[in-house]
């Protein structure tokens, strides 16, 4: 039996991401194409009934990390999400799937944005097998919620982290 996995390959496993994935925002200090990675996973349990995707950097100076991107509902037969999936219209995420606020205020993906200078953060993405087919929640719930909801319905999660740094 496989184990499940989840992984990119537009980055390698605790390597750099590339520059696409930088956010996007002058007050920032960096000018990234804020793109999301196409993401894959395989042999979730046999009992899943949906799938969240978090991505979390602990290393952000705010006393708590920083959530940069947070995904509900995506149906339990996903497996993958394309490029982009994470622009805030939703267009490319599989059919039910919803996207909360992340940190930044907004719907969708939110790129690295590490202080210049900084150690080098983490980007922690974790993909979550849920037990149930949908989390009662919306595009105007908190990230905190639908983590919170996510966690209490969790079978299983896999991860795959990323590196970023400003010099």
């Amino acid at each position: 039996m496989a184990d499940f996995r989840l992984w990119s390959d537009e980055f390698p496993a605790n390597g750099f991401l590339p520059k696409s994935q930088e956010f996007n925002d002058k007050s920032f200090g960096v000018d990234g194409e804020n793109i999301s990675p196409a993401l894959q996973w395989d042999a979730p349990p046999a009992d899943t009934q949906s799938f969240a995707l978090t991505l979390y950097d602990p290393d952000a100076p705010t006393g708590s990390g920083f959530w940069h991107w947070v995904i509900v509902n995506i149906p339990p037969d996903a497996r993958s999400l394309p490029r982009n999936a994470g622009k805030a219209d939703g267009s490319l995420l599989p059919h039910g799937a919803l996207q909360v606020r992340n940190d930044y205020g907004t719907a969708g993906f939110g790129g690295a944005a590490p202080p210049r200078g900084d150690r080098t953060h983490r980007y922690i993405f974790r993909l979550h097998a849920l037990k149930v087919a949908h989390l009662p929640i919306n595009a105007e719930t908190t990230n905190a919620v639908a983590r919170f909801m996510t966690h209490l319905n969790e079978i299983d999660s896999t991860t795959y982290t990323g590196l970023y740094e400003l010099k």
